[in-house]
């Protein structure tokens, strides 16, 4: 037995009872909610807030750069200081930002509290630190995938009762009640989950890659938001940025290979399970980033020609059966990726995306049919995601779990952000001059490459190779 089965054997054996497991999960489900109120609300809160569009869109992008950059950033210092610590000491800054953006007076205030509030997506590396050092590995697919799905949960309970809280109550009160939540499921966690002690280090953090990292991150983001907004920005600003994020990232890699002990070991990213777990989940989060853009606008196109002309409620109620199909896969992807292994699942991802969105492009013409290519495609990319987020969290030494699960997390971030990207620019190439709305070719020709890219994936499964005999030599180790 080598060194790190040894550890593994120590570290894993089943000390986290269910009561720990259900605290970790209603802290996701909070989090989850209360990353998603600010969409439902965004038109009640510019009216009461005084704001237009363009500012109040700076309300929910606020907390989506905050989480890319925080994310990687916690991961790594759970893997150093413990997964328990910095979760406990993170929450606190999320409720902070929870309680401002409740008192908030004013668009500054809130903007501060969302970017509080964007350090919340670190909780859920923190929590497979958690989750893989005190179960077997095989035990952990399980509950990794439920903390996922219960954190996409909350995405539907902020979408369904944001609206009627801020009506029956008050706006400030979409935010306040997922905070009261957070604050006692944390406390939850400090006092039920087993402490994981620091792993020891000669080094201190790398701080130079830390920024360099963050730096990447926090231009890459805003950069993409800045794009994607209404009206744009020139494209001589599109390559400065480009070029930006460039140089930042050459300096990242720069000072990752010198660093005694680099935020990010390269080496580690050279590992066939972690890179081309990265490449499959930025190709199925950029098919899911343009399914999530384009079904929303078809719906509310004009119902005299190719749309059906759905209210923003309608909408909300036809994509909530996708809401929860995305939950119940999230749930089993980690089980299914024990079972059957994450390439199977990746191809089955691939091949029912890419035959969705094939047949959406030629038959479109009933409500029916975008809500069942929703709860398909939503099903399918959340298996797909969960099973390489769980399987790389076994595949990998623990001391590397928190920093490898934060930056996949990142990835489908900015894949389903850059997928939203590109559907968004060939609706806008095919826009009819008579309306200016996009024509149904536009979307005809979206979704096509939707499926094109949903296929891509199918290049680099059959490469994925995850240490299987390891992870059950692991668990009869633990068992034993």
């Amino acid at each position: 037995m080598n060194k790190t089965s040894v550890s593994e054997a120590v570290a894993a054996p089943a000390r986290i009872g269910w009561p720990a497991i259900a605290a970790l999960g209603i802290l996701a489900l909070a989090l989850g909610t209360l990353q998603s109120v600010v969409e439902p609300a965004l038109p009640l809160l510019q009216s009461e807030l005084g704001v237009d569009a363009s500012e109040g869109a700076l309300i929910g992008n606020a907390l989506l750069v905050t989480g890319a950059v925080a994310t990687p950033v916690a991961g790594k210092l759970g893997d150093r200081y413990g997964g328990k610590r910095v979760l406990v000491r993170l929450m606190a800054v999320v409720s902070v930002g929870g309680l401002m953006a409740a008192l908030a007076p004013s668009l500054p205030v809130l903007l501060v509290g969302q970017v509080l509030q964007g350090a919340m997506v670190g909780a859920l590396p923190l929590s497979f630190i958690l989750v893989r050092k005190h179960l077997a590995a095989g035990e952990s697919h399980a509950v990794i995938g439920l903390v996922v799905a219960l954190f996409t949960g909350g995405s539907i309970v902020g979408m369904l009762f944001a609206g009627p809280i801020a009506e029956g109550l008050a706006w400030q009160w979409i935010f306040g009640l997922p905070t009261i939540v957070v604050v006692v499921a944390t406390s939850a966690v400090a006092r039920l989950v087993p402490h994981d002690p620091p792993v020891p280090s000669e080094h201190g953090i790398d701080w130079p890659g830390t920024a360099l990292l963050s730096g990447t991150l926090l231009v890459f983001m805003l950069g993409l938001v800045t794009v994607t907004r209404d009206g744009g920005i020139p494209p001589l600003a599109i390559g400065a940025l480009a070029l930006l994020v460039a140089a930042l990232a050459t300096g990242w890699v720069v000072v990752e290979r010198r660093a005694p002990s680099p935020m990010v070991d390269l080496r580690m990213l050279a590992k066939s399970a972690v890179w081309r777990a990265c490449a499959l989940t930025f190709v199925i989060s950029a098919s899911s980033g343009m399914v999530l853009l384009l079904l929303p606008q078809m719906l509310a196109a004009p119902a005299d020609g190719y749309g059906f002309g759905a209210s923003t409620t309608d909408i909300g109620l036809l994509l909530l059966p996708a809401s929860i199909a995305g939950v119940l896969s999230d749930s089993v992807g980690g089980i299914a990726a024990r079972r059957f292994g994450p390439p199977s699942l990746v191809v089955v991802t691939a091949v029912v995306t890419a035959a969705t969105m094939t047949a959406l492009a030629s038959l479109h013409t009933e409500q029916w049919h975008l809500v069942l290519a929703k709860v398909l495609t939503a099903f399918a990319a959340g298996v797909g995601t969960t099973a390489l987020l769980a399987a790389t969290a076994t595949a990998i030494e623990t001391e590397d779990i928190g920093i490898a699960t934060s930056l996949l997390v990142v990835t489908r971030v900015i894949g389903v952000a850059l997928g939203a990207q590109v559907a968004g620019a060939i609706l806008d190439a095919g826009d009819d001059p008579a309306t200016g709305l996009p024509a149904e070719s536009a979307f005809v020709t979206a979704f096509v490459v939707a499926g094109l890219v949903a296929a891509l994936s199918l290049l680099f499964v059959r490469r994925v190779k995850v240490r299987t005999t390891n992870v059950r030599t692991t668990e009869r180790e633990v068992q034993a």
